[in-house]
């Protein structure tokens, strides 16, 4: 009896110490602790990075750099289609000035019209021998006719079909094409050059013919630094793409750098020189100051009318009448 009351008593002792421990590793577990998120990592910072200027332009140069690339390029953004360009261009009618003596190709049996179209047939000719497309026309001294010169040499090569023509007026200085043919100096090439208009707004179209003109634009100070801009050059070399013949006004030779500067920017150069008026002396600095001897060919102005074109107004006299 006795062993079975210590029996039970060591059970009892035994279950007594496992409660006890069990409530000291109930109250031995620690209180669950609520896990924040950890919190967002900050943004990077954002860092403005300046625009890369090329050495040798200042600020003010490459803003007007950019304003010039825009005035460039087509509204999408891409490169420059002179095709779409051309199709935005304003038409208008030839009207030229009554003194211009300007070729008319309603009236092709005048005597000027022949030289012209003469001297056309050469350098057309040239042009399938060699890559001749952009050429200068100018002259030693200022009142020889070059700007006469370029303008009827532009109206001749337009006259024939599909023979896209641009006339393009870079006499900065003492500009004539607006005058010749009745049209506006500006918008032109000044204002191209200075960002403040589009190509497609300094080009007009003579309805009717394959010419285009491009006035000088507006009065600047400094020309000749205009001319040393690279978007001069990259203009001369994309206009030949579309033009076949790109034909150029420059001032004097003897008087200003700006014509050996486009010298050395087109095929070739076209001298103009007058009758009782240009010494051999003038021809030869002119000539010495081209940068490249380039020179396609001289025109002789100032011919007498009537010791020069007796014989060829007798002969579309007679193939006038013979027609009749």
């Amino acid at each position: 009896m006795s062993k079975v009351h210590d029996a039970l008593r060591r059970a009892e002792q035994i279950a007594t110490q496992s409660g006890h421990a069990s409530e000291a590793s109930v109250t031995a577990e620690p209180e669950p602790v609520e896990r924040l998120a950890p919190p967002p990592a900050p943004a990077p910072p954002i860092i403005s990075t300046p625009k890369t200027v090329e050495p040798g332009f200042s600020i003010a140069a490459t803003v007007t750099r950019d304003t010039q690339l825009l005035a460039n390029n087509d509204s999408d953004g891409g490169p420059l289609d002179l095709y779409r360009v051309l199709d935005r261009v304003q038409d208008i009618p030839f009207s030229p000035s009554p003194d211009a003596h300007l070729l008319d190709s309603q009236r092709p049996h005048e005597a000027p019209t022949e030289e012209f179209r003469t001297l056309r047939t050469r350098l057309n000719h040239l042009q399938t021998l060699q890559p001749i497309h952009s050429i200068i026309v100018t002259s030693p001294s200022p009142a020889e006719g070059k700007s006469l010169t370029a303008a009827n040499l532009a109206l001749a090569q337009s006259h024939l079909a599909g023979n896209l023509t641009v006339l393009a007026d870079f006499d900065l200085r003492r500009p004539a094409m607006h005058q010749l043919f009745q049209i506006d100096r500006s918008p032109g090439i000044t204002d191209y050059l200075l960002g403040k208009a589009r190509l497609d707004e300094i080009i007009r179209h003579v309805a009717g013919t394959s010419l285009y003109i491009i006035p000088a634009g507006e009065a600047v100070i400094n020309p000749l630094e205009l001319m040393n801009l690279p978007s001069v050059r990259e203009l001369l070399e994309e206009l030949p793409r579309v033009f076949k013949w790109v034909i150029l006004d420059s001032p004097p030779l003897l008087f200003a750098a700006d014509g050996a500067l486009l010298g050395t920017m087109c095929h070739g150069t076209i001298l103009v020189t007058r009758i009782g008026q240009t010494t051999v002396d003038s021809v030869t600095r002119a000539i010495n100051s081209l940068c490249e001897n380039n020179i396609l060919g001289i025109v002789v102005n100032g011919a007498r009318r009537g010791e020069l074109y007796s014989k060829y107004t007798y002969y579309h006299s007679y193939y006038a009448s013979a027609k009749t």
